[in-house]
């Protein structure tokens, strides 16, 4: 049986209200052990830990304010947000980050709360999962986010903080092999996501030759990003094993060879264990 791990998926969705326990069945049967699930506001980081509690061993929660939501975040919102972390289903700080493709939140407004998130995360010496956007055939997004994480991670002291070595993991990542590479030399994993799978997606394929196995994830981000052949319709944790495939056959791989060193590689970072 090939153990996968569903590093970025959003359960809690309203899409999954009237299947969700079947959805999660499903992940059982085709062999993803754990997903993680990230919050984007204090709502829905509250059903995410609410849902680990339920499912407990095989669903774990990240608590964060995506950027779209930057605006939300105050010191009340902060304050639950740690508490909420002290779950000991909570796996991560995110899905927090940058993203200036819809711009729902103004930039400045979205970069401090990135960087009020990546102190929280340093203080309770959890990962973070980060998300970043750009418009367009631009990279202004791109370019902050490294630059916040380059800042913040000079700040991380070994041994002190076990994030010095995995910080985290750049979501559904959308940059190219430079950035990549600037990424992994920052200690943090790239995750992929069902956009491999797409006709068009020969840089993300690019990124996935590029970056040792060692640190990748793979994700779904569901009910999003579909991969093919059912794109269009409703992402679930199930199908990251296509995800697993397509990045096997990039690499000129067996599946198996992928879904074991991603899985490890999704347990190092998360502590994931039961």
């Amino acid at each position: 049986m090939i153990d996968l791990v569903d590093s970025h998926c959003h359960l809690d969705a309203p899409q999954f209200d009237a299947d969700r326990d079947a959805v999660i069945a499903r992940m059982a049967e085709s062999g993803v052990r754990y997903a993680v699930n990230p919050g984007v506001d204090l709502p829905s980081s509250r059903a995410a830990v609410a849902l680990a509690l339920r499912q407990h061993g095989c669903i774990y929660a990240a608590v964060g304010i995506h950027p779209h939501e930057a605006k939300t975040l105050d010191a009340v919102t902060l304050k639950e947000l740690k508490q909420l972390a002290a779950s000991p289903r909570v796996a991560a700080v995110g899905e927090i980050g940058l993203d200036y493709y819809r711009d729902l939140s103004p930039r400045d407004v979205q970069r401090r709360a990135f960087e009020a998130q990546l102190e929280l995360a340093a203080e309770l010496d959890l990962p973070v999962i980060v998300h970043g956007r750009n418009p367009q055939g631009a990279s202004s997004a791109h370019d902050d986010v490294l630059a916040v994480l380059r800042d913040w991670r000079t700040s991380l002291h070994a041994p002190r903080s076990t994030l010095h070595e995995h910080p985290g993991v750049l979501h559904s990542f959308s940059g190219d092999v430079a950035m990549a590479e600037q990424v992994v030399a920052l200690g943090f994993f790239i995750g992929v996501s069902g956009p491999v799978t797409y006709r068009n997606a020969d840089r993300l394929r690019d990124v996935v030759r590029a970056v040792p196995l060692e640190r990748l994830l793979i994700e779904t981000d569901a009910p999003y990003l579909t991969p093919q052949p059912r794109r269009g319709q409703r992402n679930e944790p199930a199908y990251v094993r296509r995800v697993a495939q397509a990045v096997a056959d990039v690499r000129d791989l067996i599946l198996e060879q992928v879904a074991d060193q991603t899985t490890a590689n999704a347990c190092v970072l998360f502590g994931l264990a039961g």
